[in-house]
């Protein structure tokens, strides 16, 4: 790492304490001798163990998630022959390049930094918050970027209102035991005018119906167990899928039927499979959502100028500026009309 790469780091440091919060009682934390966060007013100490501020107990509804990214540590970031990950970014959130350079923004649900990495290639300066131990993973995928990651709750977040620009969270909400208040504090966090994007799991689409069935057991299973025996079945489903499909006329939809009975992961790269199949069917909690349901959430929350972005259910919604800044930026936006116009 260059010098002046640490001293931008030592910069977002110093940022990211002038918001840190007690999740407790929500009073300012300092920083210790040793390496933890102290809470003068109500004498609470949260390690930092890693590089990753704790602030949250070790065992969690999570445990499957940090198996999973300790496990598939770098499978999901994108390479020069790969951009999936980017591809799903935008697709996501709507977000592009130019919003997000040099701007606070805040990953909830980090995992090992798959977006994060994205938004930091972008330009921007990442929080990233997960529950599980995924977030100690994410710190060392991407200790060269802009980026520090929490080990924290969604529901008791240690930041001040009003600190981040941009806050998004994909394919992670619906994994909390209540999603809709999860999406609902959310916007707290975001400054006057800063953009909320979430992905949740479709609620139109009932092809899960079987997966939610089999996950009362195989949530319960220890997660190097369901793992290995994922493993085991996920390709020979992918070859039964690839042999049915190869059959004239009848193929396809007895392929159909047999994913519909037996969901499993097709995508193309056999890690991935494995990966996201286990993503299915591990966690304890797994909701999907409907638009009606997330613009009801968003609205209720104050949030304006709400879309829908491309691959469902995804939504994206602003914090109102307040009256004087509104003003401001509406008299600024006039002046930069005027001032095209004489050009």
């Amino acid at each position: 790492m260059t010098s002046a790469e640490k001293l931008g780091r030592s910069e977002l440091a110093a940022e990211i304490l002038s918001i840190l919060r007690c999740p407790g009682c929500g009073k300012a934390l300092d920083q210790g001798e040793r390496e933890e966060y102290l809470c003068a007013h109500c004498n609470r100490i949260f390690p930092v163990v890693g590089d990753v501020p704790r602030f949250v107990n070790a065992d969690s509804y999570a445990d499957s998630f940090g198996f999973q990214w300790q496990r598939y540590r770098r499978t999901q970031l994108d390479t020069e022959e790969r951009g999936q990950s980017e591809s799903d970014f935008r697709r996501r959130t709507g977000f592009m390049p130019a919003d997000l350079e040099g701007k606070l923004v805040l990953d909830v649900g980090c995992g090992m930094g798959r977006f994060a990495e994205v938004a930091t290639r972008w330009g921007a300066r990442v929080v990233g918050i997960d529950l599980s131990a995924a977030a100690g993973v994410a710190a060392r995928n991407l200790r060269d970027r802009q980026f520090v990651a929490l080990q924290a709750d969604v529901y008791a977040l240690p930041f001040a209102p009003e600190s981040f620009d941009y806050i998004y969270s994909i394919g992670v909400l619906h994994h909390t035991p209540d999603c809709e208040k999860a999406v609902k504090v959310l916007p707290k966090y975001l400054k006057p005018g800063g953009y909320l994007a979430v992905w949740l799991y479709s609620g139109y689409n009932k092809w899960y119906r079987f997966s939610d069935i089999y996950r009362k057991v195989t949530h319960r299973m220890p997660p190097r167990m369901l793992h290995g025996m994922l493993r085991v079945l996920v390709p020979v489903f992918n070859g039964i899928d690839r042999g049915l499909r190869a059959v004239p006329v009848v193929g396809k939809p007895m392929a159909g039927a047999v994913h519909h009975v037996f969901p499993v992961n097709r995508n193309p790269s056999p890690e991935w499979r494995v990966l996201d199949t286990f993503d299915w069917y591990s966690p304890r909690y797994q909701s999907k959502h409907t638009y009606e349901q997330v613009f009801r959430w968003f609205e209720h929350c104050g949030l304006e100028d709400l879309h829908v972005v491309e691959e469902p259910i995804a939504v994206r919604g602003r914090k109102p500026f307040r009256k004087a800044e509104k003003g401001i930026t509406e008299s600024t936006q006039e002046q930069s009309q005027g001032a095209q116009v004489l050009v």
